[in-house]
């Protein structure tokens, strides 16, 4: 047995460990994670109580496979859960638990875009026991499954093609998701940040698309045109800042109708000007750099800042219904980057429509051979 297949099956793990084997994809260039096998069964009724319960008892497998030196600070994951309560009673096909460098977050559209696509591909029954649940229509060329993640369900709709006896993904379309309700929590809203040069009044809105995020034109943090590049030190500590105020204004984040376990800032997304201009709609592309979790920086537009952004834009009249806009991160702005790029759309009663592409990167078989290296680090 050659070096690969004995990690894969184990003869490199220490007593205790199990290998934990997965699918790695990206979306814009964002990673994703996905753990297919090795992950311990949940304990707990209902999804978020299965989050809790990975938070509490299982951390230190996301910190092994997020962090340095099987991940990095910019690593995000997809946990797998087949049975969740929304699974039993026939209104979502499998769960999924999000995580990142700092933990567990409620909805993540970039890893809804890849796992779109894998959970088609699989054949593998154990990883997916609904599978064949999911039907595909011949006509309209696309399946469609229902995820349900912390935030709640969201329907997706995967491109397909037949290719003998198998219907596998098209990587050549976009794959499209309707998460949870949207909404504006706040506009306008005025805080105060202290610096050397004094109290300075910055401006943001909040937003909610299955997290909350923070919206903030590029002016209000003293930075100009953020498309044709910015310090992403500098950057990095404006927005820093900003969270950490804002996320002290408990109020923004209750009473919206959701679980307490949603209610917290997740996220700091700074837009070029034109986005807060009127006609908002269009395909030319609008720039935002996301920070979010422990000041991760989202290299994908970020699929539930997209929700959370036309929400707020039809809160402000800034873009009617149907309406189709291109939304870019920094990588998917420059020339060349347009299979990164977001498409998002409103629908009514504050549903809206993501659309994005996904890509194989590879497979990866983790084991545990050594005990520095178990828990991973970050320097």
């Amino acid at each position: 047995m050659d070096v690969f297949g004995k990690i894969s099956s184990g003869g490199y793990s220490s007593q205790g460990s199990t290998v934990i084997k997965t699918v790695e994809m990206h979306t814009g260039g964002e990673p994703t994670r996905i753990i297919i096998r090795g992950y311990p069964t949940l304990e707990g009724e209902t999804l978020l109580e299965k989050r809790s319960y990975a938070r509490e008892k299982l951390d230190g497998i996301r910190q092994r496979l997020m962090r340095e030196p099987r991940g990095h600070k910019e690593m995000y994951g997809a946990i797998l859960v087949p049975e969740t309560e929304k699974t039993r009673n026939g209104e979502a096909d499998i769960g999924v638990l999000f995580c990142h460098n700092e933990g567990y977050s409620t909805m993540c559209g970039h890893a809804t875009v890849s796992l779109g696509r894998f959970l088609v591909d699989t054949e593998d029954e154990e990883v997916f026991p609904r599978r064949k649940q999911v039907h595909f229509d011949e006509e309209k060329g696309e399946q469609r499954l229902r995820l349900h993640a912390p935030c709640g369900v969201v329907d997706v709709t995967v491109p397909s093609t037949r290719k003998g006896n198998r219907v596998l993904s098209d990587p050549e379309r976009e794959v499209r998701f309707i998460s949870v309700r949207t909404f504006a929590a706040t506009t306008n809203l005025v805080v105060e940040e202290l610096s050397e040069a004094g109290r300075t009044a910055v401006k943001v809105d909040v937003a909610y698309g299955g997290a909350f995020y923070v919206i903030v034109q590029e002016e209000e943090l003293g930075f100009a045109r953020i498309r044709e590049g910015v310090d992403l030190k500098r950057l990095d500590a404006a927005t820093a800042v900003v969270k950490g105020l804002v996320s002290g204004r408990k109020e923004v984040f209750r009473g919206h109708g959701l679980e307490s376990d949603l209610e917290y800032l997740y996220g700091v997304i700074v837009v070029d000007k034109g986005e807060g201009e009127v006609g908002l709609g269009g395909l030319e592309g609008r720039v935002g750099v996301c920070f979010f979790a422990d000041q991760q920086v989202d290299r994908s537009p970020t699929g539930s800042g997209v929700s959370a952004r036309v929400a707020l834009a039809c809160a402000k009249g800034l873009l009617g219904e149907g309406e189709r806009v291109r939304f870019d991160s920094l990588l998917s702005a420059q020339a060349g980057g347009a299979a990164g790029a977001f498409v998002g759309s409103a629908g009514a009663d504050g549903w809206v429509l993501v659309a994005g592409r996904a890509f194989y990167t590879g497979a990866s078989a983790f084991v545990v051979e050594d005990v520095f290296s178990r828990d991973g680090f970050l320097l």
